[in-house]
């Protein structure tokens, strides 16, 4: 016999994950380790049991707030492209990815938390993110918005060094991504 497969969730139980996810994200990212796993719960509006009936431990959590916040950036691309042309959908993803990397820097305690337990957050992190950038490149490439000899883990690399210089200084991270967009246009 093959190994047992998990039952999807009931909808208020996915609902109270979704939940306890958005309030752990927002939690260790502004108090780090220092956030308690009682106001999580209390700011996602379900009980302690609940939480710990998700999330048995606390890096567990962390982890999975981590994967959360990266998986709701890297599925913002196709979403933006449906709503927008390639370009316009390229520079509404950055400011998500700078926003993305805020809240990652402010969970770096905790993240190094959940390394120090043996878990990797980060395993397939840069990987979906190339994956999503080049989604959008390869659009715009096609619409002759964007040059077509940028890689996607260059313009990877941009976009973290941005996040890193500008921090929480959201004009000047806005306008170097207008920067980095003109670059990604020039010759296009």
């Amino acid at each position: 016999m093959t190994g047992t497969t998990e039952r999807p969730l009931r909808a208020d139980a996915q609902r109270n994950r979704d939940q306890i996810l958005v309030a752990a994200s927002a939690a260790f990212s502004k108090c780090g380790l220092e956030a308690t796993l009682e106001g999580i719960a209390k700011d996602a509006g379900v009980g302690i049991g609940t939480l710990y009936r998700h999330f048995p431990t606390r890096e567990l959590l962390i982890e999975a707030a981590y994967r959360n916040e990266l998986a709701a950036v890297c599925a913002a691309a196709p979403e933006l492209l449906d709503k927008m042309p390639p370009a316009e959908a390229l520079r509404a993803w950055m400011d998500r990815f700078v926003d993305y990397m805020t809240r990652k820097l402010g969970m770096a305690d905790a993240l190094r938390a959940v390394m120090a337990s043996g878990a990797n957050p980060y395993a397939q992190s840069f990987e979906l993110l190339v994956g999503a950038i080049k989604r959008l490149l390869d659009a715009g490439v096609a619409a002759g918005e964007i040059r077509p000899d940028v890689s996607a883990d260059d313009v990877l690399v941009s976009l973290s060094g941005v996040a890193l210089a500008a921090g929480s200084k959201r004009d000047q991270a806005d306008r170097l991504l207008n920067l980095l967009l003109d670059g990604l246009r020039y010759r296009a």
